[in-house]
């Protein structure tokens, strides 16, 4: 969808981008200093397969005091992005045939990387009349003799929820009964508008079958960086540190040195980032709800939307072509996500007040038409 957005704006169409899910921001100016100078310091070489010694180090320091997680340096691995921690994870984890329990709709990387390895994926509902809680009956019922693994995401791609507590509660509970790892994406966990979303690693007995997925990207706007990584049980460390080795030999150094500077500077940035986003989903979701056939919950964490469009009586693919084709709007239909996710849109609000208003006005405009057919 982005790429058909750019054709049609090389052809010199005005388009509104409400797809990508890239943070609209430059990095902070003193992390891009700080990789001036480490280049300048000569952070040009190989460095450690699972990070150099003393970022690692300050993120275990970090991510104690931020999230409260039991972890030190040896259960940090460092990544170009936080994808390969998906990759490896599963790769180390998983055998054939072995089943990967995804809640659905979701991040697609996770269905794709698991059948990948030879997984069987195994969907799992959200329940979007529960704000897309998840479905603790379905799961209890899906889990069987092979299952390995559970993916967590929260806050959520591309719904925006947030897990309760009393449901990661029930989630560890779960797994420590039926010996289930959970591969728990917290990539979005400093993007909370309201209240908390702890992670399930600080629940009783679930450190030591946690492999939690972070990264830079998001929080630091630093997504074509690609710096992230892993905290897990120091023995899946090793492995994983042993398929960077053969795979991408190490992060690079100097990129380290940006993240080591991320999280030692000043974080009003961040805070600035956030608030902004909180600003525009108090723009968009009300423009979405006075759309004609569109039903929208406030999503409580990430930046995106997604709202229910069973009401235009088009599929979501049919609505995101059109949408793209007639009103130049860029969106994302919810089968992307799952077959779940049929029946919605997913939204980027990474975008700027100004436009967001634009976009609203013109999928309004769009589908009020239609309704007066």
């Amino acid at each position: 969808m982005l790429a058909r957005g750019r054709a049609l704006e090389a052809q010199g169409r005005s388009i509104i981008h409400l797809g990508i899910g890239e943070p609209d921001f430059d990095t902070p100016v003193f992390i891009r200093r700080a990789s001036d100078a480490a280049l300048a310091e000569g952070y040009t070489h190989y460095g450690p397969a699972p990070g150099l010694p003393e970022f690692r180090r300050l993120i275990a320091e970090t991510w104690r005091a931020r999230r409260g997680l039991a972890c030190d340096a040896a259960n940090v691995v460092v990544t170009p992005g936080a994808k390969p921690v998906l990759f490896f994870a599963m790769l180390a984890l998983l055998d054939p045939g072995d089943e990967v329990l995804i809640p659905s709709p979701a991040f697609p990387t996770y269905a794709s990387v698991a059948s990948f390895v030879g997984g069987r994926v195994v969907p799992v509902p959200l329940v979007a009349e529960r704000g897309f809680d998840l479905d603790l009956g379905a799961l209890r019922q899906r889990i069987g003799e092979r299952s390995r693994l559970l993916v967590l995401n929260t806050p959520h791609n591309p719904t925006g929820a947030v897990l309760p507590r009393a449901t990661l509660e029930a989630v560890a509970a779960l797994a420590r009964e039926h010996d289930l790892i959970v591969l728990s994406d917290e990539i979005y966990a400093a993007m909370v508008y309201e209240g908390e979303s702890p992670s399930i690693a600080k629940f009783p007995g679930m450190a030591e079958r946690t492999v939690v997925v972070d990264g830079f990207s998001k929080t630091y706007a630093m997504t074509g960086w690609r710096l992230g990584f892993g905290i897990m049980p120091e023995p899946l460390a090793r492995q994983m540190a042993a398929l960077m080795n053969n795979s991408n030999s190490c992060t690079a150094t100097f990129v380290q040195k940006a993240g080591e500077a991320a999280l030692t500077g000043p974080q009003d940035e961040v805070a600035a980032m956030l608030a902004e986003f909180r600003a525009r989903r108090d723009v968009l979701v009300p423009g979405l709800n006075a759309i004609p056939g569109v039903i929208c919950a406030r999503p409580a964490g990430a930046f995106y939307a997604f709202p229910r469009v069973e009401g235009t009586g088009l599929s979501s693919v049919e609505l995101a072509d059109r949408l793209l084709e007639e009103a130049g709007v860029v969106t994302l239909p919810g089968t992307g996500f799952g077959v779940e996710g049929e029946g919605h849109l997913r939204l980027s609000y990474a975008n700027s007040r100004e436009n967001l208003r634009e976009g609203l006005r013109r999928m309004h405009e769009f589908l009020a038409a239609r309704a007066r057919v």
